[in-house]
């Protein structure tokens, strides 16, 4: 069975452009061949586009304004963590035989239909992802004795290390007492705690074992994947201050990558917002349960970037489609030293967690230098 490696990226800056989504997905990926060596159209089996806003034959479009003429060629939509279904989905295509060389390109404009639920109607009208988040904020702070100045510390670190993402939507610092400020959305969640819908898009390229040195002398290695769904209505959720499929999903992923926690050097967690940070450290055992705000504290106080180096959802902004593919180009830059003023000393094993809809569906992913 053939080992399946990232051989390339490239991303766009997230904005609030307003472009088109063929606009964005042409763009990232011709980022991407600029910044691949000896790649050609024709080296490319399969291309799959990441997004939420699949009302055209995106993947097919894609193809054929980059001049690829694939085997195969489709769309992937899974709300929030579509990026890293993408990512799944082409190493399984490799590690099948059915391809040797994978194009993932994702993207997604600020006004994403994919923010709004609307097929879920056991929230009544209470269908924007602020609702279930101010739920999970009550929860994990009535649980563990939290407080909204404790969970101000996840969107403070994560603003400081976007400042050093070129790509990232922010581009500032904000203090404890910005967040608790800014504008209170409902009774547990203000706008500061927030990531921010976006206009940016994100591709990589997967290749097998054989075909990788062809392309870059650093390939990095997908040696873990864990991917769960529970249900799709978050209501059926057995607790709103632990998330089970993150749970199940990193469980599975460190299972075939044969680690466990300890062995991260550096982590890119869904931090949609505030209380996501510390509720994913918890659910994946990188802390005890209840302990995920005290380890942010901690980074926070020792400037450790090892925790969202790229500033997280809420610094970089989440353009769905995009965020997971965004997150594991973050990794693999990482494991190859090029991350920059970003960089993590001895980063050579990495872990993206992407979650979709309240934590109904999460995938982890465990990368290797």
């Amino acid at each position: 069975m053939p080992k399946v490696a990232i051989v390339g990226y490239g991303q766009t800056k997230f904005s609030k452009e307003d472009l088109k989504i063929e606009s964005i997905l042409l763009k990232a990926t011709k980022n991407l061949f600029d910044s691949t060596s000896n790649l050609t159209q024709k080296d490319i089996d399969a291309v799959l586009v990441s997004t939420n806003n699949n009302s055209k034959y995106l993947s097919a479009i894609l193809s054929e304004m980059i001049g690829i003429q694939p085997k195969i060629s489709h769309s992937i939509e899974s709300l929030c963590n579509s990026g890293t279904n993408s990512i799944v989905s082409a190493y399984s295509y490799i590690k099948s035989g059915l391809a040797e060389v994978v194009l993932i390109s994702g993207a997604e404009r600020y006004d994403s239909p994919g923010q709004i639920l609307e097929w879920d109607n056991l929230r009544g009208e209470y269908k924007h992802p602020v609702f279930w988040a101010s739920i999970f904020s009550k929860s994990y702070k009535k649980k563990y004795d939290v407080t909204d100045e404790d969970l101000a510390f996840v969107p403070v670190k994560n603003h400081k290390h976007s400042k050093n993402n070129p790509y990232a939507f922010s581009q500032k610092n904000i203090s404890i007492e910005d967040v608790l400020n800014s504008k209170k959305l409902t009774d547990d969640l203000r706008l500061l705690d927030c990531s921010r819908p976006c206009t940016g898009g994100s591709s990589v390229l997967l290749a097998s074992e054989k075909y990788c040195k062809q392309f870059t002398d650093c390939p990095i290695w997908i040696t873990g994947i864990g991917q769960k769904t529970t249900f799709a209505s978050f209501t059926k959720n057995q607790t709103f201050h632990n998330m089970e499929s993150t749970k199940q999903a990193a469980k599975s992923a460190f299972n075939m990558a044969k680690r466990c926690q300890n062995d991260i050097d550096v982590m890119e967690i869904h931090d949609a917002f505030s209380v996501c940070e510390p509720m994913a450290l918890d659910s994946i055992g990188f802390s005890n349960q209840g302990e995920g705000i005290k380890m942010i504290k901690e980074s926070y106080s020792s400037e450790s970037s090892k925790i969202n180096p790229r500033g997280g959802l809420i610094g970089s902004g989440h353009p769905l489609g995009a965020t997971g593919i965004s997150q594991t180009i973050e990794i693999t830059q990482q494991l190859q030293s090029k991350a920059n003023k970003r960089q993590v000393d001895k980063a050579n094993i990495g872990l993206i967690h992407n979650m979709a809809a309240a934590a109904t569906s999460s995938t982890v992913l465990v990368l290797e230098n």
